[in-house]
Order: structure tokens, then C-alpha cells, then sequence
């Protein structure tokens, strides 16, 4: 039988086994067929590229949505580092539908062509408008139309949007189906989902449910967070979840996975322990566009480069700066800079003073004189670990 055909009652068993805190035998034992030690997938398999439907994506590591942070500007930089693939933040579906082309605005469907394949992300409560937006999204270039249920905020929770579908299985489904059918046959529809509402039987019936439907449906994949709509960003997320269910869906089925990404040790960890076919860098790369370019090597069987000098992050904030002021114009895209300036200070070996430094700047003055004031001597930068990230909120999802 295909591992996709696994009854309930099949799941139900190694479910609570995991529910429990106690892993299915085959985890405990260590002999889980995707429990390799770090780093062991084969290079042959490194090698291959991921198909998203007719999408066709260079490497596993992606720059995931991540709510005012992955604008054009930002995903472009992920691109040139090195990311194989990138979604915008999410967006809802009725303020898509209303969009005109108006210079305040046109910016949330601004697609660079340098960075195809490009992600948009949709989040929604209705249906029909659900698809409405889709379509609004396919017209404008995204070459992945990635549906959001695993948004975990309270305002969005209250307006049944993001990760109240999980509680709601024949209302995802419909939206899935609708914007299958809404959107080109050559756009593929992918799922962005958490492990489920909360830790209930219930909740994990609701998910298994929803992730089944959506591939039946024709989604080319899902990407899974380990960690319930509950737990918000509390706790860790559960790798082991995400094992279980790369099994269920089997090998050709795509299952992405997200949570605790920060570092490219990271992202092979969740790959080597988990199975999954690709993993979504979210947090850990904010400020820090270097990550892919490590990851890479690493999945390539290269030595770990170098974090980047004090000149290459100079030059990085510089390029940031001026791509969000041909995106914003002059006088917002200092504000939009500040958020970025302070996560890319965490490369910088005395970051809490170049921190300090960046939070007030007003202008890109203030910012070059920051610049040649902490980054003109070239020395070596530093890794970023996960504890600048913690309390940043992760893609709406």
C-alpha cells in the first residue's frame, strides 16, 4: 500500500505515541529511514533539483513569507545569496481584490525579474473571494499561488483567517479547490499549514484531513510549521511530527518544513532528521541573506563559508537601502530600513553598539555614517544565531 493511503486508524497509533512525548518505536530505536546523522543525505541526492508542479526550484532552501519583512527588496537579496526560491508576505484576499494601481500601493505585487520562481501568498475567510484573489495574484506574475493556514495571530485567528482553517476541514478544503480551479493550470497551488489548532486528537484528525484533501485537490505541496496554531512561537517545533508526516504523504508528494530555522546547520538537521524535501528559512533570515549561501555550500558537501566581512555587509545594507527606495520612494523606505538595519547588526562583532547606532537612523545619511563609522575597518563578521530572531513573528504562519 502507498504510504499515501494510510488509513486513520493507522495514524492514530503513532499519533499518540507522539501526543505522549513518546516516539513511534521505529524513532526511538534511531533506524527511522529519515533518521540520518547530520549532514548524511547522499551527494547524489543533494544534487537533485525540487519540481513545484512545473515549477522548477534549484535547491531545497527557501525564503519563507515572513509578514513586513519579505517585500521585493528583501527577497531580492535572498535570491542573490542564493535562495532557490522565494514567497512574498502574505497578503489578504479582499485588500488583493480592491487593489488598484495606484504608486502607494502597487508595490505588494512589484515582482523583480531577477527573482523568478517567486511565491505569493494568500490568507482569507470566504471562499469565493479566497480564488478571487488568487487570480489577482497569478494575473500578476507569481509564478506559486501558497495558501496561508497556519497564521497564528489573535486578530487574524478572530476574523477566521490563517490557522482558524484548521479547525474548519471542509471550509480549507473549499477554499483550496476554488482557488485550483480559479487559478491557470500552469500556476501551481501550494499549502502553508501547522501541525494543527492545538495538541487535541481532534486537532490532528482536522490536519491529516486537510493535508489528504489538499493533494487529492491537486496542491504540488504543503509546508508544515511544528508547532500548533496555539503555541503560536512558544516552545520548539516538533521535527519529529514533521517526520511522521513526510511518511504518510511518501516520497512523491512534496512536504516542506519550517520552525527553528536559524542557522544553515539548521536547515540540513531538519532535512536529514525529518526527511522533508525542501525546508522554508523564515527568521533566520531576516538581516541575514548570507544563510542561503551557507546552506548551500553545505548541502553541496563544501566547507562552511565565512561569515560575511564587515565590507560585504556594508555593501549589502547599502544595496538593501537603495532597492527599497526605488520600491517605497525616499521617505519610506527609511522606515522600512530600521527593522532590517537592527537584524543586520547581529553580524557585527560589536552589534549591541552598531544596534544602538542603527535603531534612530532617519536617512540614508545617518545610515552611511553609521557605516563608515562601524564598518569601514573590513574585519571578520560574525554568525547569527537564533537568539536575535526570538521574538519576530514568522510569515503570518
Amino acid at each position: 500500500m502507498n504510504q499515501a493511503e494510510v488509513t486513520s486508524g493507522d495514524r492514530h497509533d503513532d499519533r499518540h505515541s507522539t501526543e505522549s512525548g513518546r516516539l513511534p518505536a521505529k524513532l526511538a530505536r534511531g533506524d527511522d529511514p529519515f533518521s540520518k546523522s547530520c549532514h548524511g543525505v547522499a551527494v547524489a541526492d543533494r544534487g537533485r533539483s525540487l519540481k513545484i508542479g512545473d515549477v522548477s526550484i534549484a535547491s531545497p532552501f527557501f525564503q519563507a513569507a515572513l509578514s513586513g519583512y519579505s517585500d521585493l527588496p528583501m527577497r531580492v537579496l535572498a535570491r542573490r545569496h542564493g535562495a532557490a526560491y522565494t514567497l512574498c508576505e502574505v497578503m489578504l484576499d479582499q485588500f488583493l481584490v480592491q487593489l488598484t494601481d495606484r504608486p502607494k500601493t502597487r508595490h505588494f505585487l512589484e515582482i523583480s525579474p531577477e527573482e523568478s520562481p517567486v511565491g505569493g501568498q494568500l490568507m482569507g475567510s470566504e471562499p469565493e473571494q479566497f480564488a478571487a484573489g488568487a487570480v489577482k495574484l497569478a494575473a500578476a506574475g507569481f509564478n506559486v499561488i501558497d495558501i496561508n493556514f497556519g497564521c497564528p495571530v489573535k486578530k487574524v485567528l478572530g476574523r477566521c483567517r490563517g490557522g482558524f482553517h484548521l479547525s474548519q476541514p471542509e471550509v480549507a478544503l473549499e477554499i483550496v479547490a476554488r482557488t485550483r480551479d480559479a487559478v491557470p493550470a500552469d500556476r501551481p497551488v501550494t499549502v502553508k499549514m501547522r501541525r494543527g489548532i492545538d495538541d487535541t486528537a481532534e486537532a490532528l484528525d482536522h490536519f491529516f484531513r486537510i493535508l489528504d484533501g489538499a493533494f487529492s485537490l491537486g496542491v504540488a505541496a504543503v509546508t508544515v510549521h511544528g508547532r500548533t496554531v496555539q503555541q503560536r512561537y512558544v516552545g520548539p517545533s516538533s521535527w519529529p511530527f514533521l517526520a511522521e508526516v513526510k511518511r504518510h504523504v511518501g516520497p512523491q508528494r512534496l512536504i516542506f518544513g519550517s520552525g527553528d530555522l536559524f542557522t544553515a546547520d539548521d536547515c540540513l538537521r531538519m532535512i536529514d532528521q525529518t526527511g522533508v524535501d525542501g525546508v522554508t528559512i523564515a527568521r533566520g533570515a531576516i538581516g541575514n541573506p548570507w544563510i542561503f549561501r551557507q546552506v548551500d555550500a553545505l548541502w553541496r558537501g563544501e566547507p562552511m563559508p565565512p561569515p560575511p566581512t564587515l565590507a560585504e555587509q556594508a555593501e549589502v545594507i547599502r544595496e538593501h537601502y537603495r532597492l527599497c527606495q526605488q520600491t517605497y520612494g525616499e521617505k519610506r523606505s527609511t522606515v522600512m530600513m530600521r527593522k532590517f538595519c537592527i537584524k543586520y547588526s547581529a553580524s557585527h562583532p560589536d552589534h549591541a553598539t552598531v544596534r544602538a547606532a542603527l535603531v534612530g537612523v532617519g536617512s540614508m545619511a545617518e545610515v552611511e555614517s553609521v557605516l563608515q563609522t562601524h564598518y569601514a575597518d573590513d574585519r571578520p563578521g560574525c554568525y547569527v544565531g537564533p537568539e536575535v530572531h526570538g521574538a519576530q513573528q514568522e510569515g503570518g504562519s
